[in-house]
């Protein structure tokens, strides 16, 4: 089979495949190639070796970041087969490769022909093809670095002067691998933007640390506005929190070359809660899933959904791939999803609905309707958001009436007569809900919030739920936010309220990169009203996990056991 080459090279290993895709990060353990995602199909098998046959990654950014660790420590697959257009992934790849000659190689196939590996045993890969009954070829040498092929694309005088090497080694660098990042996307040209969000800043493991030390002495500096998103560790507090050394010095080694090659420490998953957030129309550069996603449908600024590196990459130089969602006709719905309305509502049917819209919209950009007048706030859309992208690859959504680029379906469709319908069912709804709370046990022992980060209000309201209660002393409850908004809320009073409860606080990190101590050992149920968390949770930190709204959070924190009940808007007759 003939496909196309993302990365050339030579592969060969029995042939693991789904027809799911699959997030490297929090799906795949990072020192083994170990499956750890407890919702995939493949869960428990071991990439390490095999021709891994999935039809695209999904979920977080961070995917490009956790394959390149696997490539440094030796537990990557043989080759990656794919459907669907790949950027995150093949990024990983690409970087490994040109920064430390290490590769493995990235192959997209046609619909029919990936189908056709369903049931096969072994593959090899050779540059763009695919055999099923050959015998591996002698491996070769296919270069030190990406192989670069300019014919068609357009350089500017700048770009040319990075490629020459005039702005340094880093910079130089970073052009060849965003050039041929934009040629994957199927783009030409590139295009200048002013804000970048870094999301590779996190320690997970010695490879993260070789490639921010190899940038920062190749001289990398960032040229445009560029924030960090969240660390494993609150750097203020890790060390009185009992966290291991090990974690807590490479993570604020790996922070402190960040901001040394220029990026600002706002250390948030959040980035549109700062004071300066991107404004309709402007075109970023930001990873981190749920900030990309919230940027171009909430906000209606323009990026891509940026492989982690990419995004430093991009800040160094201020070029960017001209494809994406950077291009009008690609912010365009492509699915429609009628949605239920429910008659009783409260906040959890946000982020139930975005992961279970993420579940159908795989790869699809979807337009919801069904849902217009219905009381939506920017925290509901943040919800919705980080839960969609967390089972989704694309890069955004739409909702008509609640999203800027949806007054009307023909507005979020651009009118296209040929785009898909898919009308949910209460039955499918309750099957998501399940899904997201897979505890064995009513019990709560930790209640968990801030994933995405706390915004003001939402530490608001927890605050109004707080008040003149105390939760139990057998329950922790601990909040992520920002130090921004932890500043702004302690100003207001919400985090004495809070504290008073018997609440605390964390800033810098958040939820899908906490383990013990901070969740202590005896910790066996957690409660989350984040749709992202109850997803990745189980596998991340080995507990059973509750999904509820905001209020049942509080009062699991306050009798120790979750309402397991189905809630208002799922049961019979609170459907219109």
């Amino acid at each position: 089979m003939n496909g196309e080459c993302l990365v050339a090279g030579i592969g060969a290993g029995e042939l693991l495949f789904s027809h799911v895709g699959l997030s490297f990060m929090g799906g795949v353990h990072p020192m083994t190639g170990v499956v750890i995602d407890t919702h995939h199909p493949l869960h428990g098998q071991s990439v390490c070796g095999k021709i891994l046959a999935i039809p695209s990654g999904r979920g977080s950014c961070a995917g490009s970041l956790a394959i390149f660790e696997l490539i440094m420590n030796g537990h990557a697959p043989s080759a990656l087969v794919l459907q669907h257009k790949e950027t995150i992934l093949t990024l990983g790849v690409l970087i490994a490769k040109e920064l430390f000659r290490k590769s493995i190689p990235v192959v997209r196939l046609s619909a029919e022909d990936f189908a056709s590996l369903a049931e096969a045993r072994h593959a090899v890969v050779h540059d763009g093809q695919v055999d099923l009954h050959a015998a591996a070829p002698a491996m070769a040498d296919d270069g030190d670095s990406v192989t670069l092929d300019l014919e068609g694309f357009e350089l500017t005088e700048t770009d040319q002067r990075f490629l020459d090497g005039e702005f340094g080694e880093a910079a130089r660098v970073a052009m060849r691998i965003i050039i041929r990042t934009a040629q994957i996307e199927g783009a030409h040209s590139l295009i200048d933007v002013d804000m970048a969000h870094i999301d590779g800043c996190f320690y997970h493991g010695s490879g993260v640390l070789q490639f921010a030390r190899r940038l920062f002495e190749l001289g990398g500096r960032v040229r445009i506005r560029s924030t960090m998103n969240s660390l494993c560790v609150d750097r203020r507090l890790w060390q009185g929190l009992g966290v291991d050394p090990g974690l807590g010095r490479p993570s604020d080694e790996l922070a402190d070359i960040y901001r040394a090659m220029g990026v600002e420490p706002t250390y948030t998953c959040a980035p549109y809660l700062l004071d300066r957030a991107p404004a309709f129309g402007q075109r970023i550069a930001w990873a981190e899933s749920n900030a990309v996603v919230f940027a171009n449908a909430v906000l209606g600024a323009r990026t891509m959904k940026y492989p982690d590196y990419l995004d430093i990459l991009v800040a160094i130089t201020g070029r960017a791939p001209n494809a994406d969602c950077y291009l009008p006709e690609k912010r365009l719905a492509t699915l429609r999803i009628i949605v239920p309305r429910p008659d009783v509502l409260d906040d959890s049917f946000w982020p139930a609905l975005g992961y279970h819209v993420g579940k159908i919209a795989t790869n699809d950009i979807p337009v919801l309707t069904g849902l217009e007048g219905l009381p939506i706030s920017l925290d509901d859309l943040k919800a919705f958001g980080a839960a969609f992208a967390t089972t989704s690859a694309v890069a955004m959504f739409h909702i008509v009436g609640a999203t800027p680029e949806a007054r009307t379906v023909e507005e979020a469709t651009g009118g296209s007569p040929g785009v898909g319908r898919h009308t949910i069912t209460i039955e499918a709804l309750i099957e998501t809900w399940r899904e997201l709370n897979n505890a064995g046990s009513a019990d709560v022992d930790l209640v968990s919030l801030g994933n995405p980060h706390f915004s003001l209000t939402e530490c608001e309201r927890l605050a109004a739920l707080c008040t003149g209660r105390m939760k139990s002393d057998k329950v922790d409850m601990i909040v992520t936010c920002g130090r921004d908004v932890f500043e702004k809320a302690k100003k207001e009073g919400f985090i004495d309220v809070i504290s008073r409860f018997g609440g605390r606080f964390l800033n810098d990190t958040c939820w899908c990169l906490i383990s013990e101590p901070v969740i202590a050992p005896r910790v066996r149920y957690i409660m989350t009203n984040s749709g992202k968390y109850a997803h990745y949770g189980p596998a991340a930190v080995g507990r059973e996990f509750h999904f509820g709204s905001l209020q049942r959070c509080v009062d699991a924190a306050c009798s120790g056991f979750a309402e397991t009940a189905l809630p208002g808007w799922l049961t019979a007759g609170s459907i219109s």
